[in-house]
């Protein structure tokens, strides 16, 4: 499970100004993270909010398709697909241009967070879909709406919990739908999370030897980008495999080149003096590391093994939409230049902990002209760890072009 939380005040679109409000006393942050039981008024707040617009501006990071905003992205998610990144080639290419990889969504709005006010919460499931590619230069906004949640139901991991669904709509500076993402999270007790970590257990960091990492890097550096040879429709069958894409083992840089890509968090990581304004007026956003006696927010349980332990976690992991990139990292270098990927859907089944390693591939299920009248593969995806576990199934829809 993907670890993915701020306790959040409700944020309607016609709120005051954040930085006018004033500052009170930090009385509240301790070492520890919050923690809430799920109460019968939270539930009938956040029904009040069924239905409701989000505001968005604390947690945009790109409003432009810039070609820096494009290369950042994918570097911080480890794809250098020339497609993405190289102009001249994108030029010759099938789009005439660069256009950016789909999930660069996430690096203008990666999501917002709501409610639920000293919960913990897990990022459960991603829903992708596609319409139409970002091209260099566009300007995406996004529409963010609480559609509701599910339960409350007990749980196996943390006592009773909640099933949340945001709706989140990118458009383009022509007002065209360009994705549409629905985001999943599930909402539990932090107390009852903790009780149950240790039955959870397991070694870490792993313990790789010199020879499985040098056969790691070999697979990573074996990557294969269809790039500018069409994929064509009539010349795939169902129950081929796509090739696998390796990412690991994790570290740190990597969790600090998906912040720094403008991917993550939500809302934005800030330092100093601003950091500690909105730590507090919402002290539920940080606890004090006792460490280093620093503020941190609890974003941090994605490099900090202190705070991922206060969540119930092992270890520091990754985050739940940084893995969904990969897997759509693994389905574009499938598909080359010509291909569009209409859908992309993901579970998070386990967490991948620092020092993990993930192989991501997938399997045609079926192919079929579509209702849109393309020429779609559907595909069953997964992303493997080291200990046998899907981290990720997941099903994909591709259009590919045809030699008619």
């Amino acid at each position: 499970m993907i670890i993915q939380y701020y306790e959040h005040k409700l944020l309607w679109q016609d709120r005051a100004d954040e930085e006018g409000e004033p500052v009170t006393a930090a009385t509240e942050i301790t070492q520890e993270l919050a923690k809430a039981t799920l109460s019968e008024e939270m539930l009938q707040n956040m029904r009040n909010l069924i239905g409701t617009d989000l505001r968005t501006d604390h947690c945009v990071n790109n409003e432009y398709a810039t070609r820096h905003a494009i290369t950042r992205f994918c570097e911080g998610i480890g794809d250098d697909n020339p497609l993405w990144t190289d102009r001249d080639y994108a030029d010759e290419s099938v789009h005439g241009g660069l256009i950016a990889p789909p999930s660069f969504i996430f690096a203008c709005l990666a999501s917002i967070q709501v409610g639920w006010p000293g919960l913990g919460g897990f990022h459960a499931e991603t829903k992708l879909d596609f319409f139409k590619p970002i091209r260099e230069g566009d300007r995406i906004l996004a529409k963010v709406t609480f559609d509701g949640f599910d339960g409350p139901k007990d749980s196996t991991f943390g006592g009773r919990s909640i099933k949340d669904y945001l709706r989140q709509e990118y458009f383009n500076q022509d007002d065209e739908l360009v994705a549409r993402f629905i985001c999943s999270r599930m909402r539990f007790e932090r107390g009852e999370m903790q009780k149950r970590r240790e039955s959870r257990k397991i070694e870490l960091p792993h313990p790789w030897t010199s020879e499985q990492l040098e056969q790691i890097e070999n697979d990573i550096l074996s990557e294969e980008i269809r790039g500018s040879v069409p994929r064509y429709w009539e010349d795939v069958n169902v129950g081929d495999e796509i090739g696998t894409l390796t990412k690991g083992p994790i570290g740190l840089t990597d969790e600090v080149a998906f912040v720094a890509s403008g991917a993550a968090p939500i809302p934005r990581i800030c330092a100093h003096k601003v950091a500690l304004k909105r730590y507090r007026k919402h002290p539920k956003w940080a606890f004090r590391d006792p460490s280093t006696h620093a503020l941190e927010p609890v974003y941090s349980v994605h490099y900090n093994d202190y705070a991922a332990r206060l969540q119930g976690a092992q270890a520091a992991y990754d985050v739940g939409i940084q893995r969904t990139c990969w897997q759509i990292h693994s389905l574009t270098n499938w598909m080359g230049d010509a291909g569009r990927l209409k859908v992309a859907n993901s579970q998070y089944r386990a967490h991948v902990y620092l020092s993990d390693v993930l192989k991501l591939g997938g399997r045609i299920t079926a192919k079929e002209v579509d209702a849109d009248g393309d020429h779609v593969v559907r595909i069953e995806t997964w992303a493997m760890n080291q200990r046998d576990q899907n981290c990720m199934p997941g099903e994909a829809v591709v259009a590919l072009p045809t030699k008619g």
